[in-house]
């Protein structure tokens, strides 16, 4: 006899709260409500939802497994018929676990543990969690409308393991819980996983995932469904929360049932620079507004650097919650004091202009006896800086807006930048764009409204702290810098490696000396959206005092 049996599936795609767990239950209950008047028989949520992700040494309070226990305790009475497959921690034997569990009228139908955990770049799962077992006690498979179905956390999609042993058991579709963060180039690396994955199970992945800024980690959501074949047949947009339903017919004899179709929207994707902006868009909104502030404020110089980050922070809070100062001292250009104007006008932020020169003569006079008979050299280039870093601050206390830094990945990888001075702030949004990407960036904004002067884009980058000063004069161009900096940094090559590539012996060991000695302004700084897999920040632990550079 041949039986069919649909399934809809709502795909929760949310932002949370990182320890948030009273809110973060709020938004599934009231999620689950949703999709049950939509008709979903089943609603999927991401990874660790009800403590949001990477909750980090949050895992290690005492009062967090009191706190879960108060958050399932509300599923469990709100009794939904609708089954509920959501992440949390939980701790078992003494033990913590990464689980995702099914909650049904009332009941946790079944828990499956994480059996991957995840220990690289940003990830460091091993410090809190143990792995799930690898036999039947784990099997995370339940019944949907007669359909076996399996779960699966995050890192073990990224693992052939599960989904065949989910495969052996009898499942006919898989529940896939995320958390994973945005780097460049990652959503096309997800769709091919699935679709081998697919192919290895064959059978359906359901993969969620979270939307939203969490301190440097952006997570872009993206969540898709791919069939047996590994073919796209819903995706969710990228950076918008939201949820999404998509319909599985299964049909077949007796228990031995198969995906016959999968009915769902499919989301336009974003092209390369389109998706890198909205990270940062993303990322600059959410650490604003989660952390509770007014509004950013940062210094407007007339340069790209500024001119990118004011166009980003505008597009992430509004006009109204962004001020913009420029802070020109005896260096300063004509051209720059007219640019930084325009983009103000142009984009309609709180703008003024507060010379810093009487503030620089002040300290230049206190410390003449400690200047005398030294030669003019980087120190007073760098009072100029730090007399802005003081300017921003104290407006930032006064205001409770806070100071986004504009300085970029190429900069902050050399030292190109005062401690305490344009290094001062909250969050630094450019902190892992590389020079030549600030340009290709600012061409993109301005093909959808142009807010940045073109000249800003076109004129020689330079930090105006001396007279005729162009960044050039100190560095490398940005096109070998930067190339030179993703291979030494992204790709770990060695010197005589980056070398073999055709780039001048000297200028390599002059860049990478930089890299290297400057790793403790790099500590100091400010955390910024995390873009490539080799972010100054989680992803990249070098020492301080080390002699590696001995040897370089």
């Amino acid at each position: 006899m041949v039986s069919e049996q649909n399934i809809n599936v709502c795909l929760a795609q949310l932002n949370l709260l990182v320890g948030d767990i009273s809110g973060n239950t709020q938004q599934v209950l009231k999620a689950s409500e949703a999709a049950l008047g939509e008709g979903s028989d089943v609603i999927l949520f991401p990874e660790l939802t009800l403590t949001g992700y990477p909750p980090e040494d949050l895992l290690l309070r005492p009062s967090l497994e009191l706190r879960v226990s108060q958050a399932i305790d509300s599923l469990i009475t709100a009794a939904l018929p609708i089954y509920i497959v959501v992440g949390y921690p939980k701790l078992i034997n003494g033990k913590l676990y990464n689980v995702a569990g099914v909650f049904f009228k009332g009941q946790c139908l079944i828990e499956y543990s994480k059996q991957n955990l995840p220990n690289y770049q940003v990830f460091d799962e091993k410090r809190y969690f143990c792995a799930g077992a690898i036999d039947s006690s784990n099997s995370g498979i339940f019944e949907i409308n007669g359909i076996p179905t399996a779960l699966s956390v995050c890192e073990d999609i990224w693992h052939a393991g599960p989904l065949e042993r989910a495969k052996s058991a009898g499942a006919q579709l898989m529940l896939n819980l995320n958390a994973s963060p945005f780097h460049i180039d990652k959503p096309l690396h997800r769709q091919e996983l699935l679709k081998a994955r697919a192919l290895e199970g064959n059978m359906p992945i359901v993969y969620v995932n979270q939307v939203g800024g969490q301190d440097e980690l952006v997570f872009d959501g993206g969540s898709l469904v791919v069939d047996a074949c590994g073919e796209l047949k819903a995706s969710v947009a990228t950076y918008e929360a939201q949820l999404s339903y998509v319909d599985f017919k299964f049909s077949g004899a007796e228990a031995k049932n198969s995906c016959i179709s999968i009915e769902g929207s499919i989301a336009p994707q974003r092209d390369y620079l389109e998706s890198i902006y909205q990270a940062l868009v993303l990322g600059v909104r959410d650490y604003v507004n989660k952390n509770g502030f007014k509004g950013v404020l940062l210094g407007l110089s007339g340069g790209i650097d500024s001119g990118l980050t004011v166009a980003i922070a505008v597009d992430a809070l509004g006009k109204d919650r962004v001020e913009a100062v420029m802070m020109p001292f005896k260096y300063t250009s004509q051209m720059s004091l007219h640019d930084a104007e325009d983009q103000a006008n142009r984009l309609g932020v709180h703008y003024k202009v507060l010379p810093i020169e009487p503030m620089y003569d002040a300290f230049m006079h206190t410390l003449s006896d400690e200047f005398e008979g030294t030669k003019v050299d980087t120190t007073e280039e760098n009072l100029q800086s730090r007399c802005r870093g003081v300017m921003l601050m104290a407006m930032s206390n006064k205001k409770g807006y806070m100071v986004l830094t504009t300085g970029n990945k190429s900069e902050m990888a050399v030292g190109y930048a005062t401690l305490y001075g344009d290094m001062a702030g909250g969050y630094g949004v450019l902190k892992d764009v590389f020079k030549t990407l600030v340009f290709e960036l600012s061409n993109y904004r301005n093909t959808i409204s142009e807010v940045i002067p073109p000249r800003v884009i076109t004129r020689p980058p330079s930090a105006e702290l001396a007279p005729d000063q162009v960044d050039e004069d100190s560095l490398p161009s940005y096109d070998i810098l930067d190339e030179i900096l993703r291979l030494y940094i992204e790709e770990d090559f060695s010197a005589q490696a980056i070398i073999e590539k055709g780039f001048e012996a000297e200028v390599v060991k002059r860049v990478l000396w930089l890299v290297d000695v400057n790793e403790y302004k790099r500590r100091q700084a400010p955390v910024g959206v995390r873009l490539t897999q080799r972010g100054f920040g989680r992803d990249r632990r070098y020492p301080i005092t080390h002699g590696w550079r001995l040897g370089i």
